[in-house]
């Protein structure tokens, strides 16, 4: 299986100088959210350090059809990436369950309104 990459990645740094140890981990996380959704047309990262000595990290992933993101703070870069991950991870999995089930009650609502003719012969 191919997996398409994504037309851009953008990393925003606040408050810290650019980290690319964090830059590759994140890239890391996020292919397996590219593996999920197709069609990514950009991946935005946000990280930013505040004087509480607190790492936040801010994802955002953009599709022709959705927008996801997720927000984590936590002591490291690396903890609240994952974290973060996660929950981009589990909002697309629950917007595609959502879609399969809305064609399968699509279909079954389709399926009894068709008529079936009178003269018909069914084994019961």
């Amino acid at each position: 299986m191919v997996v398409k990459k994504p037309q851009s990645m953008r990393f925003m740094f606040k408050g810290m100088d650019s980290n690319e140890k964090a830059q590759v981990y994140i890239e890391k996380r996020l292919q397996k959210v590219n593996r999920i959704i197709k069609n990514v047309l950009e991946f935005e990262v946000e990280i930013s350090f505040d004087k509480k000595g607190k790492y936040r990290v801010e994802l955002m992933v953009k599709t022709p059809y959705a927008l996801y993101r997720a927000e984590e703070i936590s002591e490291s870069i690396e903890g609240s990436a994952d974290i973060a991950c996660e929950e981009l991870t589990a909002q697309i999995v629950k917007d595609k369950s959502k879609m399969v089930d809305l064609k399968r009650r699509g279909a079954r609502s389709l399926k009894k309104k068709i008529v079936i003719d009178g003269d018909a012969r069914f084994k019961k």
